[in-house]
């Protein structure tokens, strides 16, 4: 049955489009598709919408950049109401600005930092006393906010491990907590940002897999809970956006790799030496400009989980290469998987 299951997708493209080798920043075919978890009445369909849009609200986390920014604009040409979470709406910088010249009283950012509980407190606030009927509650959540950054474990600190746990994982979990109220009462929809590295682990990413892998699995057990109380929870697991999104940057790499250096204990420095070090921060240089640049597989998946009436559990916004490769890893022996894709 599991191999009936996965056959149906590679149906659907050429095989001379796989490559088992990483392609780096090679040609890659567009990311076209979502690859959901088929009911047993089979594939859902993407024309049935909720209804009364335009009277639901959705709080998106992370709305100074990348993905988050993105999506609150999206939903808001869908006629959602949008709270933005934004980090630096206090300062007057990132995205929050331009959604604030927006002057649209249908798009409302919020300062919002997922790891300051204080913060979390206002703006679950904020929130409530601004809708049109608190009751009704929120329709929608999407935790998007995360950051990410790279190091073999041997050259990353706890520190750094705690920093991206803290917003990726605890953020995510603190920010569904405190919003859970508002979305229990409409029967709404919690849709969580995870990474197709929350369901493969990958050299040198081992602090943002931890979170990622954590990430699925609370959401997981949050939709076995919400199930009896009519709330919907979506996984969406992008691949790779990293040129789409600007994650990285040679001036970002290299202040990671200057400081991981600097704090390295000197036993580590000497085994492994510079050589070694300055050759796997090339490995994630040749990564910056990588991956696709249109994100809308992405924004497509995450207004697909809020406005359907039958959302995906799990939604792959990735090109073959990636999904592919995904499939392998978690269904394959690993001493196979291993053997392709990593030794």
């Amino acid at each position: 049955m599991l191999a009936t299951k996965l056959s149906r997708p590679l149906l659907n493209f050429s095989v001379k489009a796989l490559n088992f080798k990483d392609p780096g920043n090679g040609f890659r075919p567009m990311q076209r598709f979502s690859f959901p978890l088929l009911s047993p009445c089979g594939s859902r369909s993407y024309a049935n919408e909720v209804d009364q849009i335009g009277s639901r609200a959705v709080l998106i986390t992370g709305c100074d950049s990348g993905f988050g920014f993105a999506l609150a604009k999206h939903l808001h040409d869908k006629g959602f109401i949008i709270y933005a979470g934004c980090l630096q709406k206090d300062k007057g910088e990132g995205g929050s600005k331009e959604l604030d010249d927006m002057k649209s009283d249908r798009m409302r950012t919020v300062q919002l930092n997922v790891c300051d509980s204080k913060e979390m407190d206002r703006a679950v606030e904020h929130v409530q006393n601004s809708l049109e009927d608190p009751e009704k509650g929120l329709w929608g959540l999407v935790n998007n906010a995360g950051i990410s950054t790279f190091g073999e474990v041997e050259f990353t600190s706890m520190d750094t491990y705690m920093e991206v746990a803290e917003v990726n994982l605890w953020g995510t979990v603190r920010t569904t907590k405190a919003f859970l109220p508002l979305i229990r009462r409409s029967k709404g929809r919690v849709v969580n940002i995870s990474s197709m590295m929350g369901r493969m682990g990958s050299p040198a990413r081992s602090p943002y897999c931890i979170t990622k892998f954590g990430v699925e699995a609370f959401s997981d057990c949050l939709r076995y809970e919400m199930q009896p109380q009519g709330v919907m929870v979506s996984i969406v697991e992008p691949g790779n956006f990293i040129a789409g999104t600007n994650l990285y940057s040679p001036e970002r790499i290299k202040a990671i790799a200057d400081k991981m250096w600097d704090e390295l204990p000197e036993i580590v420095r000497k085994d492994y030496g510079r050589k070694y070090f300055d050759e796997q921060v090339s490995k994630m240089e040749s990564y910056c400009n990588s991956g696709s640049r249109d994100t809308s597989p992405v924004i497509e998946s995450v207004a697909h989980a809020l406005t359907a009436t039958a959302p995906y559990t799990r939604y792959h916004p990735m090109d073959y290469y990636w999904w592919l490769r995904m499939q392998i890893m978690t269904h394959m022996p690993a001493a196979i998987a291993d053997r392709l894709y990593v030794y």
